[in-house]
């Protein structure tokens, strides 16, 4: 009953979503979450479940993109007839195939050596979209239009709102389908090639074989996302498969969770709202993703979904509470190490790349002045206290959580010599 309630409540949030936020940029903005959360959630099955690094995984979303904007198009111009709604299972498909093709021989290999020939396999396909024009379209890339015949019950697909939904069931099935896979022998024993691929090999099992067949149902998944794209974007340029994307993918899948399952879903929610709001926001939107992962893997190598888990695992102890005080100490702090720190790294970024403006400029609301010593004096003391409140706050932070974590230990130990 609870596992249902949780599907229900997912496919509840996935509906209700566009009533709650009715603009035109937030329905935009949710139909690309619901593509990221199919290429996350696909990134995952072989970086997370099988413990393969892949630095050009968006080459299968990327071709499976291509392949359904041709397929579009061809709809269009009346040379095959295929519903509009069946597009995005032909980037599956197209995803499927080329991640067969190329799978066979990045998946002979494992650990760095894999990760190396992805990164080849990336690059080789992103030049070949700029040397191959009449398949990519050269760098303009190719445009479509969705909406090809008679509505069929009222859907055109030209309002957005239709595009999200069949993302949205897309995402849905989608999710459904990679969760179910993870509880089958398949996903079982593709965790333990991770875990410990010496073992498994003399069981019997040909590791290789279990690694292709992961990539190969990865490279679907991806498929249907580029897709999905297609039909949000009606454009495919050679960006698709570009090592960005790829990095992207990666970067939050990591930053998510990549060992828990809903971990990806949290990383695409904060790989759209970084690339469509904070990119918008600052100049260094891209410095700040980068401290954010250095941190991430220094203090939080599980990612977002572990620290959920964790205190997960406090509330259900009765411990959440009495860390009130100490995660506030610690917010306060590392606002303050912010401010200090966002001051001067905006500061160096006008004064490096919007110098013409003048030297005034503002951060959190307050001015800034780059030519004036004042300012950088200021942003330094800030970020001077900054440090030192965050690293006190931290300390007695992790003394309450320590102490929080050997109670758990205590009690869960009575409770099994009670039984």
């Amino acid at each position: 009953m609870r596992a249902w309630m949780i599907w229900l409540a997912y496919a509840a949030v996935l509906v209700a979503a566009p009533m709650v936020w009715t603009s035109s940029l937030a329905l935009t903005m949710l139909s690309q979450v619901g593509i990221a959360i199919v290429a996350c959630l696909a990134y995952n099955v072989i970086f997370g479940q099988g413990g393969m690094l892949s630095f050009g995984h968006a080459v299968y979303s990327g071709l499976g993109a291509y392949l359904a904007i041709h397929t579009l198009n061809m709809v269009g111009d009346g040379r095959i007839a295929l519903p509009v709604s069946l597009i995005p299972l032909v980037g599956g498909l197209a995803g499927l195939f080329f991640a067969a093709l190329l799978g066979y021989v990045t998946t002979r290999k494992a650990g760095t050596t894999f990760a190396m020939i992805t990164l080849g396999v990336g690059e080789l396909v992103w030049s070949m979209s700029l040397m191959l024009p009449e398949f990519f379209g050269g760098e303009a890339g190719i445009t479509t239009d969705r909406v090809v015949g008679e509505p069929v019950l009222g859907i055109s697909y030209a309002p957005q709102i239709q595009v999200y939904y069949l993302i949205a069931v897309y995402c849905f099935v989608s999710t459904v389908a990679m969760y179910a896979l993870t509880r089958t022998p398949l996903g079982r024993i593709l965790n333990a090639v991770r875990d410990n691929p010496e073992r498994v090999e003399f069981l019997g099992y040909r590791t290789q074989m279990v690694r292709y067949v992961a990539f190969m149902i990865s490279g679907f998944f991806m498929g249907i996302a580029g897709g999905l794209g297609t039909m949000n974007f009606e454009i495919a340029t050679a960006e698709v498969v570009g090592a960005a994307r790829s990095g992207a993918y990666l970067l939050f899948t990591f930053v998510g969770g990549a060992g828990f399952f809903f971990g990806p879903i949290i990383g695409a929610v904060l790989m759209v709202l970084a690339l469509v709001m904070l990119s918008e926001l600052t100049q260094a939107w891209l410095l700040y993703l980068g401290l954010v992962f250095v941190l991430m893997v220094m203090y939080a190598p599980g990612g977002i979904a572990s620290l959920v888990m964790m205190n997960l695992r406090m509330a259900a102890h009765g411990k959440l509470p009495g860390l009130a005080v100490p995660y506030a100490l610690l917010a306060l702090a590392g606002l303050v190490l912010f401010a200090g720190s966002g001051a001067i790294i905006e500061m160096v970024y006008h004064r490096q790349l919007n110098a013409a403006l003048g030297p005034a400029t503002s951060f959190l609301g307050a001015p800034l002045d780059t030519s004036a010593a004042s300012s950088w004096a200021g942003a330094a003391a800030v970020l001077a206290v900054g440090v030192v409140l965050f690293e006190l706050a931290r300390r007695r932070f992790a003394q309450r959580w320590g102490q929080a974590q050997t109670e758990i230990e205590q009690l869960i130990a009575l409770r099994e010599r009670q039984a």
